[in-house]
């Protein structure tokens, strides 16, 4: 292996910057801002992007960077340098999420390379599956991932506990359906057809009349007494796999590792055809996350719900540009 040149140094950051602004955030919030000093990458959480009524604490957005956070070491080492990262270096500086400093060079394995090609390609999908099982052998795969980054991912196989996590989110949705102050919350993140906004979720990107998977797992109502959405989908309403990521603490580290473990499990399970569609209402009810805690998590603290399955539908996004997210 050979010293990089300035050229290539370079070349990788600005690639690993336009690949973070890929990742997943709640609400597609993208709840962050990067800034390069030298070979150095920091990764701040933008706090005016917060969900200050349904994620007060901040847990949501700093799972979203951490999420930005794997997508940037992922990249980097896609481009033979090994990212050497440092999670809240400065207890002064609240909003930095970690630096990332650019170490020597390292052959790319194809893993590495796979979950790579899937940072553009992945997207978050909010309606039923197909009736194609999502094999065991990528799931077991997926919950190695997740523990490579301190989590857990447990699929959840028990009729009964999917039926529990399904009336949990059921209910919060319902809960926070009729508070007003929620609902206008997530209306912010809302955009009409046409919109030439380039974040939050687009009128196209959840269906029209999403029909009932069994158990029920309903969607966050983006387009709000709009005849918003996109036809079709009608034949899709399977569950898929019911999943639970999990840590076992409830710090910010935590927060942070549970996104960058969510991240390299959605960009494996894209790689294999397999999307995955994300309910996070129940967890943004203290009672209900502390039910879902203690009688469904073995008293770890769930920090996603998430329900994993095939789907044909093509799912669309939008990303703010890199100046956009530059400070």
């Amino acid at each position: 292996m050979t010293t990089r040149t300035t050229g290539q140094r370079d070349r990788a950051i600005h690639g690993a910057l336009e690949a973070a602004r890929w990742a997943p955030s709640v609400h597609n919030t993208q709840p962050w801002s990067f800034a390069v000093s030298g070979d150095e990458i920091s990764v701040r959480a933008d706090v005016d992007r917060k969900l200050r009524m349904g994620d007060p604490s901040g847990r949501e957005l700093l799972i979203s960077c951490g999420a930005a956070l794997f997508t940037i070491r992922t990249a980097l080492r896609c481009e033979g340098f090994e990212p050497i990262v440092r999670v809240l270096p400065d207890p002064d500086r609240p909003s930095l999420v970690a630096t990332v400093t650019l170490g020597g060079p390292v052959e790319v394995d194809e893993h590495t390379r796979d979950l790579g090609r899937q940072i553009e390609r992945r997207r978050t999908h909010r309606a039923g599956f197909t009736d194609l099982p999502v094999p065991d052998r990528l799931l077991d795969a997926l919950t190695r991932e997740a523990r490579a980054e301190g989590a857990k991912l447990t699929p959840v196989g028990s009729p009964e506990a999917v039926e529990i996590v399904a009336a949990l989110t059921r209910a919060a949705q319902e809960a926070q359906s009729a508070d007003r102050v929620l609902t206008l919350e997530v209306i912010r993140w809302a955009r009409p057809p046409g919109s030439a906004r380039t974040d939050g979720v687009p009128a196209d990107a959840y269906p029209r009349t999403a029909p009932h998977t069994d158990p029920h797992f309903p969607q966050r109502d983006y387009a709000w007494r709009h005849e918003w959405g996109v036809e079709g989908g009608q034949e899709q309403t399977a569950t898929g796999v019911v999943a639970l990521l999990t840590t076992r603490g409830d710090t910010r580290e935590e927060w942070i590792a549970a996104g960058q473990a969510l991240q390299r499990v959605l960009l494996l399970a894209c790689a294999h055809g397999v999307s995955a569609a994300f309910h996070t209402q129940a967890l943004e009810m203290y009672h209900l996350r502390e039910f879902l805690r203690q009688e469904v998590c073995g008293h770890e603290y769930p920090q996603m719900i998430m329900r994993l399955g095939i789907t044909f539908d093509e799912g669309s996004t939008v990303r703010r540009s890199l100046p956009d997210v530059l400070d």
